[in-house]
């Protein structure tokens, strides 16, 4: 059965070149459109997520977003919000302040843009801390490598309740050949001193049985942020390198502001445009 016509993008996040960070699906108009519907769609197009915009429903938003993964949905996550504000803005959405303001189920985001980049402040973890030895070892045993190769491991969970492991060095992070992974985990390694990105990070999750690696990720880069700043492993403002082993360049740009708001953002790109039946 037919239903309406809305116009549709597809975004790559976290890079300037296409076809190399990370992509999402947008419908720029989900009015009408039930839960299920929106699910629906999201499964068929197999993406790691798929948003729909719709009008805010907190006067002090410019938009709402509801984001999905092909089984579930999402409070937030960050190239989805990227990707997102990208195909509002392109699309002739313009802010009624001087930020952009996104209302989700997590509750509102600001994002700005900057030069060629748009960044989102990070929300606030749900949950940080130490994570337990049994964790650790069990992080460490799915993702191939020896226990005694994990240097720290927390918890970052702003949504997303990611698991994030540091290595020595991004060569480590770089040579993993993960198992299945049945737990969200972050991985992350320094660079040499000099390099260009400060970081190579990975993130792997379970989905239908199997091990996916997420090409660049928003919302990760976003709950590791705090834990690298205050070990002093980074100082802002930094860049990350995602997606290396998957043959995308993603890049994303860390900042921290003076009242100590994280700053996640990097290039986006419109890669497919046109319209689609729901």
């Amino acid at each position: 059965m037919l239903g309406v016509v809305r116009a549709y993008s597809v975004i790559d996040v976290f890079t300037d070149e296409p076809y190399l960070g990370n992509p999402v699906a947008v419908v720029h108009d989900g009015a009408g459109l039930s839960t299920e519907q929106m699910q629906r769609f999201a499964a068929w197009t197999n993406l790691s997520e798929t948003t729909f915009l719709l009008a805010a429903t907190q006067p002090e938003a410019d938009y709402r977003l509801r984001i999905f993964t092909p089984v579930l949905e999402l409070p937030f996550a960050g190239h989805p919000t990227l990707g997102s504000c990208h195909a509002w803005m392109r699309a002739g959405g313009t802010p009624r302040g001087s930020s952009i303001v996104q209302e989700c189920t997590a509750g509102l985001v600001r994002l700005r843009v900057q030069d060629r980049d748009i960044a989102f402040a990070a929300p606030p973890l749900l949950r940080e801390g130490p994570a337990e030895e049994e964790t650790i070892a069990h992080a460490a045993a799915v993702l191939g490598i020896r226990r005694e190769q994990v240097l720290d491991a927390q918890w970052a969970d702003n949504g997303p309740g990611w698991v994030a492991v540091l290595l020595e060095h991004a060569e480590a992070v770089l040579a993993m050949r993960p198992g299945f992974v049945d737990i969200d985990l972050g991985v992350v390694g320094p660079y040499p001193p000099g390099a260009p990105e400060q970081f190579e990070v990975r993130a792997f999750f379970p989905k239908d049985g199997v091990t996916v690696e997420d090409p660049v990720t928003g919302s990760l880069n976003a709950a590791i942020a705090p834990w690298l700043l205050r070990r002093g492993l980074a100082r802002a403002p930094y860049l990350v390198s995602q997606g290396t082993v998957l043959g995308r360049r993603g890049r994303v740009h860390v900042d921290r502001a003076d009242d100590g708001t994280i700053w996640v953002g990097g290039g986006t790109v419109t890669c497919v445009t046109g319209q689609v039946d729901l």
